[in-house]
C-alpha cells in the first residue's frame, strides 16, 4: 500500500491511503502516520480493507509522508559515494566493517514540492538523493534478520547539505549540525511488498532519476549498498530501542560505474573531477535552481511518486 499524508494546517498533517495510479485517496482510519507505526499490527489490517478511494489527490496539499519524526539516522552505505567524498573533502578512506550513520534534524522534512530556504548560495548548497526505511518500535539489541520484520515503509528522501560546511564540522570529530538541515520526502511512504522484486535483501533495487534545472544528472541504483537496511536498523538499535516512526537513511545512492550512470549529489559529480581533472569544475547550487528525483520501476512507474524542489534565498 501506499500512504501519504496531507496538509491540514497542524504540525502532523492527516494520513491517507492512496490508490494504485497515484491519483486518488481514502481516509485512513487513524489521523496521522505516526499514529498508525505506533498501532501497525491493528492499523495496517483496516488500511488493507480499504478498496475505494473518492477523493482525487492534488500535489499542492501534499506534505511529506512523516513531517516530523522522533529520530532521523542517516546511513552511508554506497561505498563508491563515501571514496567520492574523501576525494572532495581531502580526507582519509574510514576503514570500518560497520555501517556509517550519524542523527541528523528530525523536528522537520520538506514536502516533496516545497521551497527549500538558505541564507547563503557559498555554504555549497547541494542536493542528496537517498532511499530511506521507517520502522515501529525495535527493541535494542535485535538481530539483522529480526529488524527485516520491523521495516514498515519505505520512502525516498533529498537530503539537503551544505558542502562548505560539512568538511569542517566532520574534521571536529563531531556530528554535523549546520551543513545538514532538514531533508525532504517524496510523498508516498510504501509498503515493501509495493515494491515487488526491486525490494531484496532490504534493498531499493531501483534507479533514482535526478534532473538538476531540466538536465539529467544521474540515475544511480539502489542495490549495491554494502549493508541492506535491516543490517542499518540493527546496527541503529545495538545499544537503544528505536521508536515507532524513526527513519533511516541509505546515504546518496551511488554506483561504482558513476562516469555511465551519473551521480545523485553534486560533491560526488565534483570528486570524479578531482579525479579526472584535478579540481572540481561544477558549481553547487545558485538560488532558483531546481532538483527533481524520481525512482523508477522498468515499467516507467513511480512508486514513492516525484520530488521536484526549488532553492530560494530565506
Amino acid at each position: 500500500m501506499r500512504l501519504a499524508t496531507l496538509r491540514d494546517g497542524s504540525k502532523d498533517g492527516r494520513l491517507v491511503l492512496v490508490s494504485s495510479d497515484g491519483l486518488h485517496y481514502s481516509p485512513a482510519p487513524v489521523g496521522t502516520l505516526q499514529e498508525a507505526l505506533e498501532q501497525w499490527v491493528s492499523v495496517a489490517p483496516r488500511l488493507l480493507a480499504i478498496d475505494t478511494f473518492p477523493e482525487r489527490l492534488s500535489d499542492r496539499d501534499i506534505a511529506a509522508p512523516l513531517p516530523r519524526a522522533w529520530q532521523w539516522l542517516d546511513g552511508s552505505a554506497f561505498q563508491s559515494h563515501g571514496d567520492l567524498m574523501c576525494q572532495v573533502l581531502g580526507m582519509d578512506p574510514i576503514e570500518t566493517s560497520v555501517p556509517l550513520m550519524y542523527q541528523g534534524v528530525s523536528d522537520k522534512f520538506y514536502g516533496p514540492g516545497d521551497n527549500v530556504k538558505f541564507t547563503d548560495e557559498a555554504l555549497g548548497i547541494d542536493f542528496e538523493g537517498e532511499f530511506g526505511v521507517i520502522v515501529d518500535a525495535v527493541p535494542m539489541g535485535i538481530s539483522a534478520d529480526e529488524a527485516m520484520n520491523h521495516i514498515k515503509l519505505v520512502v525516498q528522501i533529498n537530503d539537503w547539505s551544505l558542502r562548505a560546511l560539512a568538511g569542517p564540522e566532520m574534521k571536529t570529530g563531531f556530528g554535523w549540525v549546520q551543513a545538514k538541515p532538514p531533508c525532504a520526502m517524496a510523498p508516498f511512504a510504501v509498503t515493501p511488498d509495493e515494491l515487488g522484486v526491486n525490494w531484496r535483501d532490504g534493498r531499493v533495487c531501483l534507479n533514482l532519476n535526478v534532473e538538476w534545472n531540466g538536465t539529467h544528472f544521474g540515475s544511480a541504483n539502489g542495490e549495491p549498498m554494502g549493508h541492506g537496511f535491516h543490517e542499518l536498523v540493527a546496527h541503529a538499535a545495538r545499544t537503544r530501542d528505536l521508536v515507532a516512526g524513526t527513519v533511516i537513511g541509505s546515504g546518496t545512492v551511488s554506483n561504482v560505474n558513476f562516469r555511465e550512470v551519473g551521480s545523485s549529489c553534486i560533491a560526488e559529480r565534483r570528486g570524479i573531477e578531482v579525479i579526472d581533472m584535478g579540481e572540481p569544475k561544477t558549481d553547487f547550487m545558485k538560488f532558483g535552481d531546481r532538483v527533481r528525483m524520481e525512482a523508477v520501476d522498468s515499467a516507467g512507474r513511480a512508486p514513492f511518486g516525484i520530488i521536484d524542489q526549488q532553492v530560494v534565498r530565506g
